[in-house]
């Protein structure tokens, strides 16, 4: 049965939320497919961190990437705007605004960011794919996104 854009919106609203309100791992996880393979990827170059360009395929890799973020930034004042619903193609892209703070360096900076989902029948997110300010975060690794 076809879903609706109020259906897919839902669901999208619902996985923002959980990662703007810093969910568990275990509860964005639970809003991944369990009938289809699931990956995570974030785009950038993979010299710039560690969890760039490299994709993340299967539930226990994408707790992985989930981990790693979570191992090496911080975030805060997360909202979301600007979602574009595709019912046809059962995608989401949305538009995120936030502060990040590199944990090692204590090195922040505001950032504008998107997400790409796509989702199962059952409305759980399938694929997610991130776009965000990939030099900033390797500038933060580095302790230099301030003026020295």
């Amino acid at each position: 049965m076809p879903k609706s854009r109020e259906q897919l919106l839902n669901s999208a609203h619902n996985f923002c939320d959980a990662f703007a309100e810093k969910k568990s791992i275990d509860e964005i996880l639970a809003l991944f497919s369990v009938t289809h393979e699931v990956s995570a990827i974030e785009y950038g170059a993979q010299s710039l961190a560690p969890f760039l360009g490299r994709l993340f395929i299967g539930t226990s890799e994408v707790k992985r990437y989930f981990e790693l973020i979570g191992s090496l930034l911080s975030y805060k004042n997360i909202t979301f705007s600007e979602y574009v619903v595709d019912s046809e193609s059962l995608k989401v892209s949305v538009k995120g605004k936030g502060t990040f703070t590199w944990l090692s360096t204590k090195q922040s900076w505001d950032e504008t960011f998107t997400y790409t989902l796509d989702f199962d029948d059952e409305l759980k997110v399938v694929q997610y794919q991130v776009w965000a300010d990939s030099g900033s975060a390797y500038l933060a690794r580095l302790g230099k996104t301030a003026e020295q």
